[in-house]
């Protein structure tokens, strides 16, 4: 699953540690996200999403899934 968390973290200058703490996980979580080898729970992505004041669906790329 693509996600913009890349590209909001570097609009707000924080790293993936710095995230990771603000959302309650490790900073190799984070990692794996961004790179797609893991798929945030919701709970998680609600909290990534409230960080970045967005909705899930402008951080997380469905699309993939659509057609499942």
């Amino acid at each position: 699953m693509r996600t913009k968390i890349p590209e909001l973290r570097k609009e707000r200058r924080i790293s993936q540690a710095e995230l990771a703490d603000a959302v309650g996980v490790t900073r190799q979580t984070i990692t794996s996200i961004e790179v797609g080898k893991y798929t945030a729970s919701l709970v998680l992505a609600y909290k990534i999403a409230k960080y970045f004041g967005k909705s899930i669906e402008e951080i997380f790329d469905f699309s993939e899934l659509e057609g499942e």
